[in-house]
């Protein structure tokens, strides 16, 4: 997911798309430990894409409390 993607979305869309994704680390941790996992970039991948959207998030909040 880009940046541009990721200021497209909507409070309530980053809410929940951060929620899947935490939901999807914590699958591909418990993965880790009890079978193989396939494409170990997508730890990599989906760390970033929650990191992109907590600082849109975040951004938000602070320009929100400025105004």
């Amino acid at each position: 997911m880009t940046g541009q993607e990721v200021r497209k979305m909507t409070d309530e869309e980053l809410t929940l798309e951060i929620r899947n994704l935490r939901s999807k680390l914590h699958s591909l941790r418990t993965q880790v430990v009890t079978e193989k996992v396939e494409d170990v970039s997508s730890f990599k991948n989906t760390r970033r894409d929650i990191a992109r959207m907590l600082t849109e998030r975040n951004a938000r909040f602070k320009a929100a409390g400025k105004r």
